[in-house]
């Protein structure tokens, strides 16, 4: 223990007025182990140690800020894209440390990116009032597209074209070709910021929910309302999230007031709602193979539901509030991202938790699987994409 005081790169001159223990001055020696030491970046205490395990087989750090949006190529299993507050959205290989690309223009937060049904196309939106459309391959900027100029809070590709829309906080969703960089609707209406959305799965039709705790059912190409959904017994509050079935015929929808409605598209009515969470519901899930929805809440709970009982069928308790989730594929297995850091894989059908993968110090904030269902990434307030191997959960 010198009491050198570590600056003059261990110049160990008289000059700077440090003092040094002479020989004489040494009552005791005591040897030390080397391996007894704990190194310079761990802490002291054995808790610690615990929190430091990592589970993810790759990270990519090119972020310098938190990350809220991740999406998967839908036809290149390696090909990952990330956005986030230090207005910066990058493409990414996984397992691939030289091969990122960064998507340089936004001026703002990166709040959603999503790529295009035939994986030719990423587009990136932010809190700048633009979206930007690149070429998934090269990384190339194709063009831009504007709203009012005020925020983007989420962007949907159409599922079989390169149309576009996305909500804003001006109250109003927009539809672009993004090929020929048209605006060619704006569906006005809701009187609060569009917080959630998407076409149906048959392409003929938009949902949009609001923070006006309204869902909005649209006409594409005429712009018109077909139903607007609100009032008792609908939402009490302002929309979080929204799930289409695969056939098209109902959207199921969550809110700041713990509820969760299912509305029926072609009629515009409420035909259930399920009850059981007793916060904000943050995300919402369908499985492709049996009917069944999968809830995250503020409430610290997962919740699997039976669409067709409108009942419960299991419940699954987290340490912290859940922000986001995953079914792995068509599997019974789902997987939750967690303001504790954590992401953890659920047996539907038993509501045990199978898997609990450590690595983010900080919220998750969203989730995407590869295509090839081998890889679950996770994004972070921390700073990191994570990539997790699921591919025993297929």
């Amino acid at each position: 223990m010198s009491i050198h005081s570590g600056h003059g790169g261990g110049d160990y001159s008289d000059e700077e007025g440090e003092v040094f223990i002479d020989e004489d001055d040494v009552i005791q020696e005591i040897p030390i182990d080397e391996e007894d030491l704990p190194d310079q970046d761990e802490g002291l205490g054995s808790d610690d140690d615990i929190e430091e395990a990592d589970d993810s087989v790759y990270v990519f750090k090119g972020h310098s800020d938190e990350l809220y949006t991740v999406a998967c190529n839908p036809t290149d299993a390696s090909l990952v894209a990330t956005g986030g507050k230090d207005d910066r959205g990058f493409l990414w290989k996984i397992g691939a440390a030289d091969a990122s690309l960064e998507l340089q223009g936004h001026q703002d937060t990166v709040s959603t990116v999503a790529f295009s049904f035939d994986g030719q196309l990423l587009a990136t939106g932010g809190f700048d009032g633009l979206i930007h459309v690149w070429d998934a391959s090269s990384g190339s900027l194709k063009r831009t597209l504007e709203g009012s100029g005020d925020g983007f809070e989420w962007l949907r590709w159409h599922p079989k074209g390169h149309l576009i829309i996305a909500g804003s906080e001006d109250t109003n969703v927009y539809m672009w070709n993004a090929d020929k960089s048209i605006c060619l609707n704006t569906f006005s209406g809701h009187a609060s910021s569009v917080t959630c959305g998407d076409f149906t799965p048959d392409g003929k039709l938009i949902c949009t929910g609001s923070d006006d705790a309204s869902l909005r059912i649209w006409n594409p190409k005429t712009g018109e309302s077909v139903h607007i959904v609100r009032g008792h017994p609908y939402h009490t509050d302002g929309l979080t999230c929204l799930s289409i079935t695969s056939d098209s015929t109902i959207a199921i929808t969550g809110s700041k007031d713990s509820s969760i409605h299912l509305v029926n598209i072609t009629t515009g009515r409420v035909i259930g709602s399920l009850i059981a969470h007793s916060n904000s519901v943050e995300c919402i899930g369908l499985t492709p193979s049996s009917p069944w929805a999968a809830t995250g809440s503020m409430d610290q709970k997962l919740i699997i539901w039976d669409l067709q009982r409108s009942s419960v069928r299991c419940a699954c308790d987290h340490e912290e509030g859940v922000t986001c989730l995953a079914w792995l594929g068509a599997s019974r297995f789902v997987a939750t991202g967690c303001v504790d850091g954590k992401v953890r894989v659920w047996d539907s059908l038993s509501g045990n938790c199978v898997r609990i993968f450590s690595g983010h110090t900080d919220t998750v904030q969203s989730l995407a699987l590869s295509t090839d269902g081998n890889s679950l990434v996770s994004v972070s307030d921390d700073g990191t994409a994570r990539v997790f191997v699921v591919s025993e959960f297929r």
